[in-house]
């Protein structure tokens, strides 16, 4: 899962890439080792998880929740 990055984020072309010199690329996407790509991920990973019944705790962002009639489902990230 690549998260949508919220701001502008520029970076150089890989070498190996044709492009313009003096031009830059405008990511989309976070990228594996972009230092937004946490919160990114994290953010689009909250949206999906909520979206199938999941609530976040309000005692740590990384643990969510579902109540369902069978039971209760506990969902815990760890990094």
């Amino acid at each position: 899962m690549n998260g949508d990055l919220q701001e502008k984020v520029y970076m150089m072309p890989s070498p190996g890439v044709s492009h313009d010199f003096g031009y830059a690329c405008k990511l989309k996407k976070a990228l594996y080792g972009l230092k937004q790509a946490p919160r990114a991920w994290f953010e689009k990973f909250s949206v999906v998880i909520s979206s199938i019944g999941f609530v976040s705790s309000s005692h740590d962002s990384a643990l969510f929740i579902k109540s369902t009639d069978a039971g209760r489902i506990i969902l815990s990230l760890i990094c």
